[in-house]
């Protein structure tokens, strides 16, 4: 066997791996051909990344939401680590294997809570992973679709939500997502065009003002279905309380499950897409939950592992998997990822959902939320600022106008800070296990930052 002595790119000197990003990477939402140099991390624990130049920085943004436990945590390290001397992939394709099987078990218990007995019976049993929250809600729009064929209604294709959502950027999520104001209005009339709603009202907003949004919310569906009957919608998906990247704006627990019966009266089926909420991140464990909502179908991600890998599943009823599996549905569910169901990310999985059930985010979460508010208190009323508004471990600062990312990133990191302000807006999603001081220090990072990027002062 040949020995492999090239040095590991983590031993890299920092100008050789901006030298090589530069020549050869493609980054998120940036330009390939106009590169900026990004800042190299050597290591990430706990709250903080460590730059390659020794800096820390404490990682409000839980890496895109997902660290909420921090970064090496060693609950999950000990269970990846006992994984990979098991077996770190198999095929789930005929295969099985304890840590999927149990993972799906725990997500159906967990999903299915109801505080207080509040909503329907519970009803989520079946249990689809795949590797990327994108690819789950692929699946559970595929899923809605072979639903209602499995019920004799192949005319009903399309699908239901508000304006300012945001899905996932593969195809089918990108038709669900705002087709002005988000990522992918590039592609409107090449994607599928779907139905939307209005934005939702803004949280705290009084029951005269949701009521006369599911007046209206009832009125387009009825009128939608009536002129397109070869195309009336299949199923509504929104993400219920928070909406993500396509622009943090808050609405009630009142609405989802307004909306969700509306939807259930007219034979639409209920998809939520929990994946940047789920786990604790509001101060819930699932939001449908707490307001009382059983989804046909919901979809989760990003926290499901605590950040170490990436991975994701789609929770449908028991009814949605007998339509699907129908000869109408299709006889099955044609869709099968490569890593689906993959040991080792299921085995970290199913350790994040005991710090999960540890319950220990349910104190953290509303105290970082009343320190988020209380550090950003000072913001409101500032020139350029429209809005500063928090929610669980989430604080977001809203400007008049685009935010000069560049301006906002350099300030935050001069606090010590790592944010990812887009749009007009500057926000920070913290791991749960941040220290006081630590929220303080972010409260302070955002401030700057929301200063330092405003276009108009």
């Amino acid at each position: 066997m040949t020995r492999i002595t090239a040095p590991e790119g983590a031993a890299w000197p920092a100008e050789r791996v901006l030298a090589a990003d530069r020549a050869h990477v493609w980054h998120p939402y940036a330009p390939r051909t106009r590169p900026e140099d990004a800042l190299v991390v050597r290591s990430a624990r706990g709250t903080r990344l460590t730059l390659a130049d020794g800096r820390e920085l404490i990682d409000a943004m839980s890496s895109w939401w997902a660290a909420c436990h921090g970064h090496g945590h060693p609950h999950l390290l000990a269970a990846a680590h006992r994984q990979l001397d098991e077996m770190a992939h198999v095929m789930f394709g005929g295969l099985t294997h304890g840590p999927a099987a149990r993972l799906a078990e725990r997500l159906v218990a967990f999903a299915n809570r109801r505080p207080g007995g509040r909503g329907p019976k519970p009803a989520l049993d079946s249990v689809f992973f795949s590797d990327s929250g994108s690819v789950a809600v692929e699946v559970a729009m595929k899923m809605a679709l072979q639903a209602q064929r499995g019920r004799g209604l192949p005319e009903r294709t399309r699908f239901l939500t508000w304006r300012g959502g945001y899905h996932g950027d593969t195809r089918a999520p990108m038709s669900v997502c705002d087709p002005e104001g988000g990522m992918h209005s590039l592609w409107r009339g090449v994607i599928e065009e779907q139905v939307f709603l209005p934005e939702p009202p803004a949280r705290g907003s009084d029951r005269e003002a949701i009521d006369a949004y599911l007046r209206d919310a009832q009125e387009r569906i009825d009128r939608h279905d009536a002129t397109h009957p070869e195309s009336r919608i299949a199923a509504l998906i929104v993400e219920p309380v928070v909406q993500g990247a396509g622009g943090m704006r808050f609405h009630d627990d009142e609405l989802v499950a307004g909306l969700a019966e509306v939807c259930r009266e007219r034979g639409i089926l209920v998809i939520l897409d929990e994946i940047a909420t789920g786990f604790g991140r509001t101060g819930a464990p699932f939001v449908a939950a707490r307001a009382g909502v059983s989804p046909d179908v919901l979809c989760v991600g990003k926290a499901l592992t605590g950040g170490v890998l990436s991975f994701a599943a789609t929770l449908a009823t028991g009814e949605v998997a007998r339509l699907v599996d129908s000869p109408d549905g299709g006889g099955s569910l044609m869709h099968g990822p490569t890593f689906m169901g993959n040991p080792l990310a299921a085995a970290v999985a199913n350790a994040a959902l005991d710090l999960v059930e540890d319950g220990y985010w349910e104190r953290a979460v509303p105290a970082i939320e009343a320190r988020l508010e209380t550090g950003l208190e000072p913001l409101a009323g500032e020139p350029g600022i429209k809005e500063v508004r928090c929610l669980g471990a989430i604080g977001v600062v809203e400007l008049d106008d685009e935010v000069d990312a560049r301006a906002a990133t350099a300030a935050a990191v001069e606090a010590g800070v790592w944010l990812r302000p887009f749009r007009n807006l500057v926000y920070a999603m913290p791991p749960f296990t941040c220290t006081e001081e630590e929220i303080d220090r972010i409260a302070a990072g955002l401030s700057a930052a929301a200063l330092a990027g405003r276009r108009s002062k």
